[in-house]
């Protein structure tokens, strides 16, 4: 069975796959400032809606993500928790109010303002991560550096990006399946790298598989870099066309507008409410 990766591209017959790079990469940014910019619960819950509502549409199943989802609620709970070791009171400064569930310990006391403010910032993540899975999942690596190059303001510094970009993407895969593969070769040279070592042990004998992964990866790199090389990337100042660049149609001119229209949404919450921040608090 081939081993799992992750942050690669994942094709399918859908319509998110079916819209341009260019397309995505534009509808990506106008979300993420409609979902950055705020911290209205409403909006937030709004925008939830969407992102999974086009994650549903992308025919992505959630086997094939629950990496990533699963590092980001890690690092959600974890980034909750010093939200609240260093300033339990950051609630409480944001609404003006303070509401006592219970007290903890010390200085340290639940707020109804500081749950309320923790939940805004785990809305947040959860808005904007099944969105930026997209982007990475369902855009082929090279019509992703055909976006970048699109919407670049200097062709000479778009050109190199995009395409740095593009054989990264690339290259993510291949270092997960040469992980996999020297870790299957150790372990069937005796090397325990399982549950049943103990955590130590499981560390020391990593080394054996980074050490061998970044000696192939060079070897890669000098090989993809010497090849380039070769063929003169770069030298040509004339702009360059993109293999993989697919012209707009009607679905592409409806996902931006709707990324534009999400975006109005959110700046207009923001000029009813006064600020950034809806305050339920409020008497």
């Amino acid at each position: 069975m081939a081993a799992k990766t992750v942050l690669n591209y994942l094709p399918r017959k859908s319509v998110v796959h079916e819209l341009t790079g260019t397309t995505k990469l534009v509808f990506f940014l106008l979300f993420t400032f409609a979902s950055m910019m705020t911290y209205d619960t409403r909006v937030l819950l709004a925008l939830l809606l969407v992102s999974v509502g086009i994650f549903r549409l992308s025919k992505i199943r959630f086997s094939e993500v629950r990496f990533m989802m699963t590092f980001t609620l890690v690092f959600l709970v974890i980034n909750n928790l010093f939200i609240f070791l260093f300033n339990p009171d950051q609630g409480t400064a944001l609404y003006g109010t303070r509401h006592v569930l219970f007290h903890l310990f010390w200085r340290y006391d639940l707020t109804q303002e500081q749950l309320f403010y923790m939940l805004n910032i785990s809305l947040k993540y959860f808005v904007s991560l099944p969105i930026a899975i997209l982007f990475i999942s369902a855009t082929n690596p090279s019509e992703f550096a055909a976006s970048l190059s699109s919407i670049g303001v200097s062709y000479r510094v778009s050109y190199r990006v995009s395409y740095s970009v593009a054989l990264a993407l690339r290259y993510i895969p291949d270092i997960q399946r040469d992980y996999h593969a020297i870790s299957q070769a150790q372990q069937a040279r005796g090397i325990e790298l399982g549950k049943k070592e103990k955590l130590l042990m499981r560390l020391k004998n990593s080394v054996n598989i980074l050490l061998p992964l970044i000696l192939s990866s060079l070897q890669r790199i000098d090989v993809i870099s010497s090849a380039m090389e070769l063929r003169g990337f770069g030298k040509d100042k004339k702009k360059r066309t993109w293999y993989m660049k697919r012209p707009m149609k009607r679905n592409d001119f409806i996902a931006i507008a709707l990324g534009a229209l999400l975006l109005a949404f959110s700046l207009g919450m923001i000029a009813a409410n006064g600020g950034r921040f809806w305050n339920p608090f409020a008497q």
